[in-house]
């Protein structure tokens, strides 16, 4: 059967209804138009009643239905109509979005026809004595469309009822939804905040909604920034530093179809990020070509993002800093610094913003005093059982930094002088005059001497050498039992630096848990007696055992040890040698 299409006034349609005693034709007028004083807004239907079954004349009742669910029963559907042979007409034009596949599904007592954009998609035209129904599955293409249900009751029980729904499954729903519409990017640059905003998405199977956002000169990821149901979002998490970033807005569906992204939303943040803390890197001294002081001058590195620098004095490294000057430059020559006067100078950089960054470490600074300290004198070294013990002195610089003890050897020059070549070993505290030069005590010869080094790093040996040196020939601490080769075990000694005596670490026959296709049973510790000429045993280990603690061993002293591994029969193997120093208590 063919749906009745509109006519011209007065003109006339053959009408074919289906009735419980079978095919009725009838000639009718066509229906006039609604009234054009009802407006319904879309999604809402407009409902026209007809005291007729063929919709024509004019409407008795014209009104908005959310919803095409009713039972009337055996009683009228309006005032004006009778209880039997009344129509009822449904009309709505709305925007589909994407389009997709739906499911149209009707349920009625009579008659009901549906039809899309004219055409007609469900066809249940008879009288019956019980609810029929029937579902159909559609695809629509994107945009708008319009929907047209005709309910008729010939007699008896009234009720139908219709929905239109997206099929929502992966499997079947392979539309993508439409890009959302109208979105813009705003930025507060008072809280550094950026609020979406974009229009309500046309798709009836729309799950939500998926913000993205990318550095420029960067691209999306693929994990969203924010997903929300909502038509804004509002972006707290902007880094502030200048910089421009770009938004886009993807709808996403039941089915978990994602749309195209907007356009993208540019929007450039406030620029509240410092620059980097410069390095000081020189807090020297000037001085003029005339030999007078020029000032003291300041050095820092340079900092990528900064345009100038601030530089700030002050008398005491946690002291209160005062602003000298901001500058362009990567130093800073103070010229009112004075000579022989200590100061503290910190640096910091600021940015096209205005953005200062903290202040650099303190550096300290002081205008050279051309006073280097004296050589260090009195030196004595005595040979111990640990070494050397070193004393001298006290140097009279009151800005002494340190002392460096070196040792050498003494070599013999073309006119037949000995000299001390040596080295830097060890730095000393300005408030010592001794050090206890811990060496293996096995009678070779030494020499030693000290230079003296102030705040400015002034050498005394440089300015006023050469040092005054001192040979001394070692004590020779070598036990009388040599150590044999060929033992088994690996043996680490080394000197105690607290209460906790000398230790002993040692490896093989299973020593500490490690695999041995021959491990020992026990371990023996011996040190080496100088009064007997003997080692002898101050320890025995189980199995598995690699180190002890010799808390017995003399401070101020050379030890000398062995470890032995003891066998299944009572036998000890070959032992491992090693020996340890400790410094004397001071």
């Amino acid at each position: 059967m063919n749906p009745a299409r509109p006519a011209t006034p007065g003109a006339a349609l053959t009408v074919v209804l289906a009735t419980a005693g079978g095919l009725l034709g009838t000639t009718v007028a066509v229906a006039a138009p609604a009234s054009a004083a009802t407006r319904c807004a879309s999604p809402v239907y407009m409902r026209q009643f007809f005291a007729n079954t063929t919709f024509s004349g004019t409407a008795k009742k014209t009104d908005c239905d959310s919803a095409i669910d009713e039972n009337w029963a055996g009683g009228a559907a309006a005032s004006g109509l009778p209880k039997d042979n009344f129509g009822v007409r449904w009309t709505v034009t709305r925007d589909f979005g994407s389009g997709g596949p739906f499911t149209l599904t009707a349920a009625t007592q009579d008659g009901i026809r549906v039809y899309v954009d004219g055409t007609r998609k469900i066809d249940l035209w008879k009288n019956v004595s019980t609810t029929q129904k029937k579902s159909v599955d559609i695809t629509l293409s994107k945009g708008t469309h319009t929907l047209r249900v005709d309910y008729i009751n010939l007699t008896g029980a009234a009720n139908v009822r219709f929905s239109y729904a997206p099929r929502t499954s992966a499997t079947v729903d392979k539309v993508k939804p439409l890009a959302p519409a109208g979105a813009s990017a705003t930025y507060d640059p008072a809280t550094g905040r950026a609020k979406l905003a974009w229009a309500k998405n046309k798709e009836m199977d729309l799950a939500g909604y998926r913000v993205y956002r990318r550095l420029k000169g960067a691209s999306f990821g693929t994990a969203p920034l924010a997903t929300t149901t909502a038509t804004s979002y509002t972006d707290s998490t902007l880094p502030t530093a200048g910089e421009t970033y770009y938004y886009e807005v993807r709808a996403y569906d039941k089915a978990t179809n994602e749309s195209t992204g907007t356009a993208d939303l540019p929007v450039t943040t406030a620029d509240r990020v410092a620059p980097a803390a410069p390095t000081v890197t020189t807090a020297t001294g000037e001085v003029t070509p005339t030999g007078g002081t020029g000032g003291l001058k300041v050095g820092w590195e340079k900092i990528p993002d900064a345009v100038s620098y601030r530089v700030y004095r002050a008398a005491s490294e946690n002291g209160t800093y005062t602003k000298l000057v901001s500058t362009g430059e990567l130093s800073y020559l103070d010229i009112s610094a004075a000579e022989s006067t200590v100061y503290y100078y910190r640096v910091s950089a600021v940015d096209a913003a205005g953005n200062e960054s903290d202040r650099s470490v303190p550096q300290r600074g002081k205008i050279w005093d051309n006073d280097p300290p004296a050589l260090v004198s009195g030196l004595t070294v005595t040979p111990t059982e640990y070494g050397f013990q070193l004393n001298w002195d006290k140097n009279p610089a009151t800005d002494l930094r340190y002392y460096t003890v070196h040792r050498g050897e003494l070599l013999e020059n073309d006119e037949g002088d000995k000299i001390c070549y040596g080295t830097a070993t060890d730095y000393v505290s300005p408030d010592e005059t001794s050090f206890a030069y811990t060496t293996l005590p096995d009678g070779g010869q030494a020499c030693f001497f000290l230079d003296a080094v102030d705040d400015d790093g002034n050498s005394a040996i440089k300015w006023n050498g050469p040092a005054e040196a001192v040979a001394a020939t070692e004590l020779d601490m070598t036990p009388s039992v040599a150590t044999p080769e060929g033992s088994p075990l690996r043996l680490d000694a080394n000197g105690t630096e607290g209460d906790e005596g000398n230790q002993l670490v040692w490896s093989g026959l299973g020593a500490g848990g490690e695999e041995s296709a021959n491990p020992a049973q026990a371990f023996r510790v011996y040190r080496w007696n100088p009064a007997t000429a003997a080692y002898e045993r101050i320890a025995e280990l189980g199995a598995g055992a690699h180190t002890y603690f010799d808390t017995g061993a003399k401070r101020g002293s050379v030890s000398y040890y062995w470890v032995t591994g003891v066998q299944a029969d009572g036998t000890e193997t070959t032992p491992a040698g090693d020996w340890a120093i400790s410094a004397p208590v001071k």
